[in-house]
This record gives C-alpha cells, sequence and structure tokens, in this order.
C-alpha cells in the first residue's frame, strides 16, 4: 500500500473512531444524568403522518411539564405539551411497544423538556447498544493506528 494512501487512511479512520467515541461517551454520560436528575414523566406515543417519521425507530413522544414557578402575585402555571423523541433510542425497527397510543414512562431535563429519555425499566440492552457502538469506535481507532505505523515505517 502507498505511503500517502496508508497514512490519510489510517488518519480517517483514526479520526472517525475517536469521534465515534466521543459522541458515545458523551452520549452515555447525558442519558445517565438525564435519568438521575430528571423529572420522572408518562409519555404517550404519538402516530405519525409522514412516512419519514414512521421509518424512525424512535417514537415520537408526547408529554406534558409545568414550566418553573413564576415570581409575583398572580403568576399562573399552565403546563405545556412537548413533542419529542427520547434520546439513545436505536434498534433498527420500533418495538411493538411503541405503537401509538400506548404509554411510556420517561425522565426529562426540566431546564431543557425536549432532552428526554427512556426511563431505565423502559430501556432494553442500552448497554449492549452502547457497548457495540463504543467497540466499533475501538476498532476504527486501532486500525487507523496500525495504518499509521505501517506508513511510518
Amino acid at each position: 500500500m502507498d505511503t500517502t494512501t496508508a497514512t490519510v487512511g489510517g488518519l480517517v479512520l483514526a479520526l472517525f473512531g475517536g469521534a465515534l467515541l466521543l459522541w458515545c461517551a458523551v452520549e452515555v454520560r447525558l442519558r445517565h444524568r438525564v435519568r438521575r436528575r430528571g423529572v420522572p414523566a408518562v409519555a404517550t406515543v404519538v402516530a405519525e403522518n409522514e412516512a419519514h417519521g414512521q421509518l424512525d425507530s424512535a417514537p415520537l413522544l408526547s408529554f406534558s411539564v409545568l414550566p418553573p414557578a413564576a415570581e409575583g402575585p398572580g403568576g399562573g402555571r399552565i403546563a405545556e405539551l412537548v413533542l419529542t423523541r427520547p434520546r439513545g433510542h436505536t434498534p433498527l425497527r420500533r418495538p411493538e411497544r411503541f405503537a401509538p397510543g400506548a404509554s411510556v414512562r420517561v425522565c426529562y431535563d426540566p431546564d431543557r423538556p425536549c432532552r428526554a429519555v427512556l426511563a431505565a425499566g423502559e430501556v432494553g440492552r442500552a448497554a449492549v447498544t452502547d457497548l457495540l457502538w463504543s467497540a466499533l469506535g475501538v476498532c476504527c481507532v486501532a486500525a487507523g493506528a496500525g495504518l499509521l505505523a505501517a506508513a511510518g515505517r
């Protein structure tokens, strides 16, 4: 293999693997933090009309949140409706339990209610999926480092 090709290929693989590992770490940390410190809620799976949304494996969820308490006299609190997809849900097909109209337990960030994750009991095999993405990142970094080492000889 040409030295330039090996160097460029090694750099691309190493950068891709590093970015993938960074993304995995940030996502896992975000989901754990929202589950630990977030506000629990019950969401309803919403039916989607457009074909693009139906192909997404993460269901479209709708739930109500109360805004922070308004200051001063007469400060009323009106619930707002949030429409979002949960973070970290990546199966190839949408499971049957996420049929339109189904209730799902979620946790959301009170500062950014659109940042929601499925509650711990609703998630199946999340750790396996996280490990597979992380393993892909490690393999890409290792392959890139191997190509860079071979090009350096």
